[in-house]
């Protein structure tokens, strides 16, 4: 089961990976972007910190927390990085109703859930060099997992990682990196490896 206790340590956890990694961040983004991807999801972990450190859980359900979060991440400026991982919160909190505790089977609902609402925004697939190439092979494997939670979120970690290094192959369909075509080639998508940051966290912080 994960708890509210375990709900804080795990978005804690992705909040200080993704800071003490902004600057790396920021640094694959100078070559297929702009640049300041790091310091977009930079300002989203500071969200995702204070809305914890401010999280009463005897009022806030995990799921009306993870909505909070996702919401206040819509609005970081800076790119796409903010309504992107801003739907995926309120896609995770979407597969909940107003348990207090989570299961196996309503943390797959939770995956689930959080992919279906980023199609709705995306048509990005496994290829395009984008946080979808993390998303949906964690996604499928989650499902697909006999293991108990912590080991479940460890095997996402693991996922996470190779499929954001994976993108190193890939040539860029979305975003300003489409305009680079083949010379995104060799790069490591900075979306994919935040995203994959994110997910790491949650096994580190279990």
């Amino acid at each position: 089961m994960l708890y509210s206790s375990d709900w804080k340590r795990i978005l804690m956890a992705s909040a200080h990976l993704i800071k003490e990694n902004s600057k790396m961040l920021s640094e694959l983004d100078s070559i297929v972007g702009d640049g300041d991807h790091g310091v977009t999801v930079n300002k989203i972990a500071n969200i995702m910190e204070s809305t914890i450190e401010n999280w009463n859980d005897s009022k806030l359900s995990i799921k009306e927390i993870l909505e909070e979060i996702g919401w206040k991440i819509m609005g970081a400026n800076g790119g796409s990085a903010g309504p992107l991982l801003g739907t995926l919160f309120i896609g995770l909190a979407n597969g909940l109703k107003n348990e207090r505790e989570v299961d196996k089977t309503v943390l797959k609902k939770m995956f689930i859930s959080a992919l279906e609402a980023m199609e709705e925004i995306s048509d990005a697939r496994v290829g395009d060099k984008t946080m979808m190439d993390v998303l949906i092979p964690v996604v499928e494997n989650i499902k697909n997992s006999d293991a108990d939670i912590p080991m479940m979120l460890k095997e996402v970690a693991k996922v996470a990682k190779e499929a954001s290094d994976n993108t190193v192959k890939y040539i860029a369909k979305f975003g300003r990196a489409k305009n680079l075509k083949e010379k995104s080639i060799g790069h490591k998508d900075p979306g994919a490896v935040s995203l994959s940051l994110l997910f790491i966290g949650f096994a580190q912080g279990l």
